[in-house]
């Protein structure tokens, strides 16, 4: 058993063990897990929640490093959590970036953990969301998850976080033709890494357009407009601007409300998510509707049956026999 006052008093190896116990997809771990995370979650919650993103060839895990040296500097302390659903074939970027950071690694303030391997994008996003509890609670001032993944990873990592920054090149206008306007809508602050050197002048020039298109995007909330930083992780400049830039939003969002507003939906979104997740497995592991799924499979296929007729028939025979 891994004792509750071990994580609260930020034991790593009691941290570690209950972060691979929630990763665990055994029944008997699960609800270990569970009563784990419901004796520590009135500790979590106090934490800043930074979602991470951007192209490849940015320089991610150079500037991970950078801010997270940077905020361990100032007394605070760090976790660098992966959202990868890609994992099973690539082993996840932190899994490969984390040899890239090894300063942060070493860093007695700093915990870096990969998303568990051969995972499905929900179920990835569980365990991140669970995990985010025990560091919070294990007393981590700033949560920085890592989105691997381009498309529906970055709004599940929104989903989750307090403020999404997507890090960027000095590429200007090719490179804002590649982006997702989407993925542009999600950001709350734009970062454009490598600015030093040759590249100052360009990333100057793409800092310009950057801010021309998000000016075009709807604003996600009152207290906040979007906005566009240089940075260059390599020599540790304009780190400290991001984070007062970090600090700005949490505090203009925390005095409209928003903040608590936001991590409000979330947490219900969560639930929802889960109560669908653990309806579709029982529905799955259900030996009648196992044995009824081929016959309404074949006939939804042969154009005999609509889908929704035949989820409406699978759903009433689980209703039936399970007492509903």
């Amino acid at each position: 058993m891994i004792a509750v006052d071990d994580i609260l008093q930020g034991n790593r190896r009691a941290l570690a063990r209950a972060i691979t116990l929630v990763e665990s997809s055994r029944a008997d771990h699960r609800a270990e897990a569970q009563k784990l995370l419901d004796a520590v979650v009135s500790h979590s919650g106090k934490a800043v929640r930074l979602g991470i993103s951007g192209t490849p060839g940015v320089g991610k895990s150079t500037f991970i490093e950078a801010f997270g040296r940077f905020l361990t500097a100032q007394g605070l302390k760090v976790a660098v959590l992966a959202v990868d659903p890609s994992s099973r074939r690539t082993g996840g970027s932190i899994l490969g970036d984390k040899t890239r950071m090894e300063m942060l690694a070493r860093d007695p303030n700093a915990f870096i953990r990969p998303s568990p391997s051969g995972g499905t994008l929900g179920g990835v996003a569980r365990r991140t969301r669970e995990t985010m509890i025990l560091v919070e609670a294990a007393g981590y001032d700033v949560v920085l998850v890592e989105t691997v993944g381009v498309g529906q990873s970055e709004t599940t990592v929104s989903d989750m976080v307090d403020m999404f920054l997507l890090l960027l090149a000095p590429g200007g206008g090719d490179e804002l033709q590649g982006i997702k306007r989407g993925v542009m809508e999600l950001a709350d602050l734009i970062v454009i890494n490598k600015a030093d050197g040759d590249l100052l002048s360009p990333a100057k020039r793409a800092a310009t357009e950057y801010r021309g298109a998000i000016g075009l995007i709807r604003a996600k909330y009152q207290a906040w407009r979007p906005r566009v930083r240089l940075a260059s992780a390599l020599k540790a400049s304009g780190i400290e601007e991001i984070w007062r830039d970090i600090n700005k939003f949490r505090t203009e969002m925390a005095e409209t409300g928003e903040l608590d507003d936001l991590r409000q939906q979330q947490a219900l979104a969560w639930m929802w998510q889960e109560l669908t997740d653990g309806l579709v497995q029982a529905l799955a592991e259900d030996p009648e509707i196992s044995a009824a799924l081929p016959m309404w499979r074949e006939r939804v296929i042969a154009g005999e049956a609509t889908p929704g007729g035949a989820a409406d028939a699978l759903r009433a025979q689980f209703l039936r026999h399970s007492g509903g």
